[in-house]
């Protein structure tokens, strides 16, 4: 199928979004990954995307109203599915996420699906941290998670949620 992307500047780096004909979004790449190497590049096809991104950046949005088709197991596509009904700001460990998807003791699997994620930000995982507060892994880097989340509220120090700051 034909896809269209667009990089965007971001606080985070430039970010390059995918879409599809359908106008679905289907991926959301930090700058060290690849687009598929047959995309078409159209900014007007990618606009949607760009446009909440940037006021999600600029703390004009919370939530995001796009299209998506991300590719992956029925697994993979729960745990994505589970990751958009955290709120703005909501952070739950890879254990919890697995006890929402009726899966406990699945958080190895939850971990590897999240890492999979191909539309980071709007699918947020990086909303996702270890039992103990920690950052861990993030496709995006850890400065970047750290970023996203001190954005969304989250005072973070050391590489740790310190606390929700008040709004």
């Amino acid at each position: 199928m034909k896809a269209y992307a667009h990089t965007l500047d971001s606080p985070i780096g430039p970010l390059t979004l995918v879409v599809n004909a359908d106008g679905a979004l289907t991926h959301v790449l930090f700058a060290h990954q690849a687009p598929p190497a047959d995309v078409s590049w159209d900014a007007d096809r990618c606009a949607a995307a760009a446009t909440q991104l940037r006021e999600y950046f600029a703390g004009q949005r919370t939530d995001f109203d796009l299209p998506l088709a991300p590719a992956g197991s029925d697994f993979q596509r729960t745990v994505w599915d589970a990751l958009r009904t955290l709120g703005h700001g909501e952070v739950v460990d890879y254990g919890g996420l697995g006890t929402r998807i009726g899966r406990p003791g699945a958080a190895r699997a939850v971990g590897r699906a999240n890492a999979t994620n191909p539309i980071p930000i709007i699918i947020p995982c990086h909303r996702v941290i270890g039992a103990n507060g920690t950052l861990t892994g993030y496709a995006g880097g850890l400065d970047a998670k750290q970023v996203l989340l001190r954005l969304e509220g989250y005072d973070v120090r050391d590489g740790r949620i310190a606390r929700a700051v008040a709004a």
